[in-house]
């Protein structure tokens, strides 16, 4: 079994040279976090027909339940003014938990690329900044990294760059680290099947030593952790950080 680690495919390269970015590259991230996006849109607009007030379907009741807990995550943590970062904490969530579970049916996960984290990274922390300014105005903010003495200055601006590094860092980190587990565990069995039905003798152990019988099972229970548990829990704590870093933000006065 070959591991490729040179990262996600590139499909093609569209021809034209756009400012600031040069040519723009179809890679295998970009191609499967559309798919994420259009099966996310796909199960909303499922779970939201037909809504009924009374004598509703399980589906409106599936639907109503997810609604209630992106409520009081967002507004348990942040507060009732916050109520309106409801939806894109849900999306972040949703996008992230069906990006680190796509690869159960062998697409590869857009978070198994850091560009992805990235991204996302960056927009929680405009919204950080956003909030500071916010709160405390834009010379306020500034000389936020002033304190508690102007020669810590360097160090708390590092400080501020760390965040978003240190968030996509984290969940890439975890998500590429379930990948390589995964892919050197099917190797490894892989080959250890191939050397003990290889001892059989004759035709039958030549024959028996191309099947890779132990990846049957095996790799579904540890998939368990590495794909379900640790990809659910990945997004949770990126979201926790979310709502912690901008409540935070807002309370910096």
């Amino acid at each position: 079994m070959e591991v490729d680690i040179s990262g996600a495919k590139v499909f093609f390269t569209i021809p034209i040279d756009f400012p600031l970015f040069g040519k723009i590259q179809i890679s295998e991230t970009l191609v499967v976090s559309w798919i994420v996006m259009a099966l996310i849109t796909g199960l909303c607009i499922w779970l939201t027909r037909d809504l009924k007030i009374r004598n509703i379907s399980k589906r409106q009741a599936v639907a109503e339940m997810i609604v209630e807990t992106a409520n009081k995550f967002v507004i348990g943590n942040m507060g009732e003014k916050f109520r309106y970062l409801i939806p894109f904490v849900s999306a972040l969530f949703a996008t992230s938990v069906v990006s680190n579970l796509i690869s159960l049916i062998g697409l590869r996960s857009p978070t198994a690329d850091l560009s992805t984290e990235a991204a996302w990274a960056v927009v929680v922390f405009i919204m950080i900044t956003t909030q500071k300014i916010k709160t405390n105005g834009f010379g306020g903010y500034l000389k936020g990294f002033t304190t508690p003495i102007a020669v810590m200055t360097p160090f708390n601006v590092l400080s501020e760059l760390a965040t978003p590094i240190s968030m996509a860092c984290r969940h890439f980190g975890n998500i590429l680290s379930g990948v390589v587990i995964n892919a050197l565990i099917y190797g490894s069995l892989a080959l250890a099947s191939g050397k003990l039905l290889g001892l059989l003798p004759g035709v039958l152990g030549r024959t028996l030593s191309q099947i890779p019988i132990l990846d049957v099972g095996v790799p579904a229970v540890l998939s368990v952790y590495f794909d379900w548990f640790s990809g659910v829990m990945q997004a949770f704590i990126f979201c926790m950080l979310t709502v912690m870093y901008i409540a935070n933000a807002a309370e910096e006065g």
